[in-house]
């Protein structure tokens, strides 16, 4: 399978009402929302990518108001109109594909006060660098189950601490489930993005993550290229595997800094794979390129937004899509010009820099405040 060519787009969802935050069955579509998609029956809806207005995703879900991966925080990102969720994957030790942002999870879970579990913490080098906790790899599917997840940032999202206990590890399966079942009952696409988490320390493990994708694609028929899910890595040999074994759009996720694991020993470097010849290359594997929000807007020396980069221009020229991550509404996270007083803590003005983006001609944009990225970009549009 060569590169596909992809059209990137959302459905104008109307902002959703911050009564959106208690959950409720009775969530209703926004008046803008496409068509349903018959039962079964994909052949009568445009997927996601096929659409021409710049895409919101939920990143981890709605992950500034829920425990990041739990299937409260992806529900709540669809319903405050996230195109698309994402479950960062990695496995269990019976090959089960689960929901973490790390295969380390004594940030997200209450792994460390259960005492069964006291022996499994261990120390480990993952990606070059020694990482002490307990591990996904190192439990049962059943034996995760019976963990609840917890908020990874604490002191700046002390309300989500509410939450702490609550919520399960999600499996992948899972995750496209609930998608599926909102997209009927919203009547409108709801993407999937899933990322590989370090591919090449699970294949050292005899844990391929690749294999496992692809099986829970097939078995939900998500691996076409009508599927609303697309792949997501920071390295590149497993999306060029993944490029000959499913039909679905890949993303080559990039960082500010560094390169991927995969091919460090080869010395390549993200700035290489943004530049105009290397977004050629990435062409010819993958259908959109995922920068550091930074890689597009460069910081200047007091931390503001300066002038656009050319990677939005260059990915363009090479039929290449730009996502960028990770808009957050908090000042801390935010560029200098975009924040509002001095508490770190409190929300900055995130509409600007969201809008600053879709200025410079970004495909798609990563929030924890979905709600916020919708309302820029539905504002943007008109």
């Amino acid at each position: 399978m060569t590169s596909r060519t992809l059209r990137v787009a959302l459905p104008v969802a109307a902002a959703l009402s911050l009564s959106l935050l208690v959950p409720t069955a009775t969530a209703q579509a926004a008046p803008s929302s496409p068509p349903a998609r018959a039962s079964n029956d994909k052949a009568k809806v445009k997927p996601l990518q096929q659409l021409d207005v710049p895409l919101v995703f939920g990143h981890r879900g709605a992950s500034g108001y829920r425990p990041e991966h739990t299937l409260a925080a992806y529900e709540l990102a669809i319903r405050m109109g996230a195109d698309y969720i994402e479950p960062d994957l990695v496995s269990t030790k019976d090959g089960r594909l689960v929901a973490r942002h790390e295969n380390e999870i004594s940030g997200t879970t209450d792994v460390a006060d259960h005492p069964e579990f006291a022996g499994r913490r261990t120390t480990k080098q993952i990606d070059g660098v020694a990482v002490t906790g307990w591990f996904t790899e190192d439990f049962t599917l059943a034996e995760l189950k019976t963990l609840r997840a917890t908020e990874r940032l604490p002191l700046v999202r002390p309300g989500n601490t509410r939450y702490d206990g609550r919520f399960e590890v999600p499996t992948f399966d899972e995750v496209l489930r609930l998608a599926r079942t909102w997209e009927k009952k919203l009547k409108r696409p709801i993407g999937v993005a899933p990322e590989t988490k370090h591919p090449t320390y699970f294949d050292s493990i005899g844990l391929s993550l690749e294999e496992p994708l692809v099986r829970t694609l097939e078995r939900h028929g998500e691996d076409g290229k009508k599927s609303d899910v697309v792949i997501q890595s920071f390295e590149v040999s497993n999306l060029k595997e993944l490029d000959h074994l499913v039909d679905n759009p890949l993303v080559q996720l990039t960082s500010a800094t560094g390169g991927p694991f995969d091919l460090r020993a080869q010395g390549t470097t993200y700035a290489q794979i943004v530049s105009a010849e290397g977004l050629k290359g990435v062409k010819r594997y993958a259908d959109w390129v995922g920068p550091d929000k930074s890689q597009v807007l460069p910081r200047d020396a007091a931390g503001a937004t300066s002038t656009p980069s050319d990677l939005v221009r260059d990915a363009h020229r090479a039929g290449v899509r730009v996502v960028v991550y990770t808009v957050r509404d908090e000042n801390q996270f935010l560029p200098t010009n975009y924040r509002v007083g001095t508490d770190p803590n409190a929300k900055g003005d995130v509409f600007g820099e969201a809008t600053a983006y879709l200025d410079a001609g970004v495909d798609g944009i990563f929030g924890d405040f979905p709600d916020s990225i919708v309302d820029a970009r539905d504002a943007w549009l008109g």
